[in-house]
């Protein structure tokens, strides 16, 4: 499905700064910034006819991985310089990430991934679309940085730069929305709080991770277990959104422990209530009327329950079943919620596996971790127990070689 090597790399970009170079009134970091790009770039692309968001999300993540490899280049730099040098700078990251990749999907992803970077005509509204969505994230960034860098002397260049750059996306029509900020507006604000909430946030953790960087880290893992598993297309469309915006209600009733939210009787019931609530009062009415149903559908919303994480299928009205498998055409829009479960527990077990080995051992990551392993399992050929092994081992060999080198 994917291997520990490129976990290590997704994860990376959780502790990748951004906007460094000004005074921030909270850390904004490469993951969450990626995180709310695909977020913005889903309500574009609803707005538009002829999107393919299998592309959409592939160029998404191949963005994403070239993007980590190059962290150390700021983004205007960044852009200059593929203008001048594409062609080695591709070649540079493929190198990087050659031997990460090559054993995905029996080599096809890496294929894609190459043909993508070297071929600019290709996924060409799709690539539009992203970039005016990363535009849109980071106008939202900036938004923030702006209010503790007004005393810098170049700042208003800044914003004039970024205000002018709005106009290269107006002919998509979502983009207009937005900048006009209407109901669409809501929703780009409201995830991109979900940055403000951190993970595990009743213990220390390195690096990080926001509430919204978890989003798509889970949405990640989906994009490769639907590979492994041969998924048609909408069934890969499904299992990433559904994991993209699977948390997307917390950002109205914050985040709650599985210990607390399981272990007081009746008190994940309350909560399911609670948020569909909110969901039909704070969500949907900013979402366009045409997508309504389609997005209850991806947040798990049917009727008076919630579950994202349940099997399902439509065939003229929403039905949960035991085997996807049975289900895997287009015309059925499958979701393995049971997988994407798995995918979402993984992430968690990433995230206290990888603080462990930064020497950050505290009971509760401890022991979080260890529970998780005991729910981990197999889904359609997919170990994902055996996986959170391989990936403690490699974290676990990083961290003592990491030490032997501090101290050689």
């Amino acid at each position: 499905m994917i291997n520990p090597k490129i976990i290590d790399y997704i994860f990376s970009s959780a502790s990748i700064q951004r906007w460094n170079d000004y005074p921030r009134m909270v850390e904004l970091v490469e993951l969450d910034k990626q995180a709310h790009k695909f977020i913005i770039a889903y309500f574009i692309a609803k707005f538009e006819d002829d999107v393919n968001y299998k592309h959409l999300i592939e160029a998404g993540i191949f963005e994403f991985l070239r993007r980590v490899v190059v962290t150390d280049i700021r983004p205007d730099v960044f852009r200059n310089a593929l203008q001048k040098r594409a062609k080695e700078i591709n070649s540079w990251v493929i190198k990087n990430l050659e031997t990460s990749l090559e054993d995905i999907d029996n080599g096809l992803f890496l294929q894609k991934f190459e043909e993508y970077l070297n071929n600019p005509h290709i996924y060409k509204k799709e690539r539009f679309i992203l970039k005016a969505a990363s535009y849109l994230s980071t106008r939202w960034e900036f938004s923030i940085v702006y209010q503790t860098s007004s005393f810098l002397s170049d700042i208003e260049s800044v914003k004039k730069s970024v205000d002018e750059e709005l106009e290269d996306y107006y002919e998509l029509i979502g983009v207009r929305k937005i900048a006009l900020n209407k109901k669409l507006a809501k929703v780009v604000d409201l995830s991109g709080r979900l940055r403000f909430q951190k993970r595990w946030a009743q213990t220390p953790r390195i690096p990080e991770t926001s509430v919204l960087g978890h989003m798509l880290t889970v949405a990640i893992f989906s994009y490769f277990y639907s590979l492994k598993v041969n998924a048609c297309d909408k069934r890969l469309e499904n299992n990433f959104y559904v994991s993209l915006f699977h948390d997307l209600p917390e950002a109205l009733t914050r985040d709650i422990i599985s210990p607390v939210k399981y272990s007081v009787d009746d008190l994940s019931d309350i909560i399911a209530e609670y948020e569909i609530k909110k969901i039909n009062e704070d969500i949907l009415p900013n979402i366009p009327e045409f997508t309504q149903d389609e997005f209850c559908y991806i947040l798990g919303v049917y009727k008076n329950s919630k579950d994202e994480f349940a099997n399902r299928i439509y065939d003229g009205e929403v039905q949960f079943v035991d085997e996807i498998s049975k289900f895997n055409m287009d015309r059925y829009s499958p979701v393995d919620g049971k997988a994407l479960k798995q995918c979402d527990k993984l992430s968690a077990f990433v995230e206290a596996s990888l603080s462990i080995s930064h020497g950050i051992k505290s009971k509760e990551l401890l022991n979080g971790k260890k529970q998780i392993m005991k729910t981990l399992k197999e889904i359609e050929g997919v170990d994902f127990k055996q996986l959170a092994q391989d990936i403690d081992e490699e974290f676990c060999t990083t961290g003592q070689t990491q030490v032997r080198m501090e101290f050689d």
